[in-house]
């Protein structure tokens, strides 16, 4: 439907791409078309709208057979307003100029009449067969169908084509509809019962194969154990020679060490020995020269020292011999004082100082 608006006295239509439109002032066609847009008077506007898009009908009607058996037809036709300035005038298509609405439904009658003109070659068709044909020739009641109504004069005249007509189903009524069935049902279970043995028997006889198979495989499987148990005593048996085999070579391997090890150790004491001794021989020989060469410098040292002390005293001896006697006096009581113990009280007698003074005059008037 078109989109009309108003503004104040005068209204305005908006079409849509499928929706065509005539506008007619006085008895004429002012504007005519497919998706128009215009401004018009209300009062003295005569408004008409055809859809011109494709539209589906579906059809559901009875029809019986050449047997007198009742069955039901289901087909859908799509048709489209192909000139729509004829349909606009053999059919009310008029909207109100006010509100847009339409003020008839013309494509209730297009309905109709496409619908009659449908059952008609079909009806005529189905009556002239039997009822299993009829349930198996879908293609003949479509075939009818689209030629009856491309070539109908009537839609023509009413600028309707028709794109294409198309039968979904022919069905009988379900009591005979499931009579029909049980011979295919039956045909069907004969056959599933058929496959049923079938596979019972292939399921006993792959049974017995994989019975078969289980005993194979057990007689393989002792036949392989016996091979292992063989075998695995053979391997014991090559393993107690490969074990011995190498603890004979360990132990010799093991003597040789031993007697490398001994030669070694012998050759290291010799050797070890060779070196005491000879440390022991530098040893005392160094000990030797070292006790020479001591004494040696011990004997230089007393030598050296008795030959110092000698000129010393003979240095001594030619200084006192330089001296006055009364020098040589008081050196002779002070080395005396030096050599004599502490006396703590001193008794001084007349007999004691005439000894002192004779013992100290003797050696001067020796002299």
């Amino acid at each position: 439907m078109a989109d009309v608006s108003r503004r104040l006295f005068l209204r305005h239509l908006r079409g849509t791409p499928t929706t065509w439109v005539r506008l007619g002032v006085g008895g004429r066609v002012r504007r005519e078309g497919v998706g128009l847009s215009f401004w018009y008077r209300p009062l003295n506007a005569v408004l008409s709208e055809v859809p011109v898009d494709d539209r589906e009908l579906p059809l559901l009607f009875h029809a019986r057979t050449g047997d007198f058996a009742d069955i039901t037809v289901q087909a859908t036709v799509t048709y489209r307003v192909a000139d729509p300035a004829r349909a606009a005038g053999r059919l009310d298509f008029s909207v109100d100029p006010r509100t847009g609405k339409a003020r008839a439904r013309p494509l209730d009658q297009v309905a109709t009449l496409l619908a009659e003109l449908a059952q008609q070659p079909a009806l005529d068709l189905l009556a002239r067969v039997p009822l299993a044909e009829a349930l198996t020739t879908v293609a003949p009641v479509r075939e009818a169908v689209a030629t009856a109504l491309v070539d109908e004069p009537r839609l023509t005249d009413l600028g309707v084509a028709v794109v294409s007509a198309r039968v979904v189903a022919v069905r009988p009524e379900p009591e005979l509809e499931r009579a029909l069935q049980t011979p295919t049902r039956e045909a069907v279970q004969v056959q599933a019962d058929r496959a049923t043995y079938a596979r019972r028997a292939q399921a006993v006889e792959q049974e017995r194969s994989i019975a078969e198979n289980e005993l194979q495989n057990k007689i393989e499987l002792a036949r392989r154990e016996q091979q292992l148990v063989e075998q695995h005593g053979a391997n014991t048996r090559r393993r107690a020679e490969l074990d011995a085999a190498a603890e004979l070579a360990t132990a010799q391997g093991k003597a040789e060490r031993e007697k490398v090890a001994n030669a070694a150790a012998a050759e290291r004491a010799r050797v070890l020995a060779a070196a005491e001794a000879e440390k022991e021989r530098v040893l005392a020989i160094g000990t030797a020269e070292k006790e020479r060469a001591l004494s040696a410098a011990r004997a230089d040292g007393v030598r050296v020292v008795g030959h110092a002390e000698a000129e010393a005293e003979a240095a001594k001896l030619a200084a006192y011999a330089e001296l006055p006697p009364e020098v040589l006096r008081v050196l002779t009581v002070r080395e005396l004082a030096g050599r004599l113990p502490q006396i703590g009280q001193l008794t001084v007698t007349p007999d004691v100082v005439t000894d002192l003074l004779a013992r100290l005059a003797g050696p001067a008037t020796g002299r």
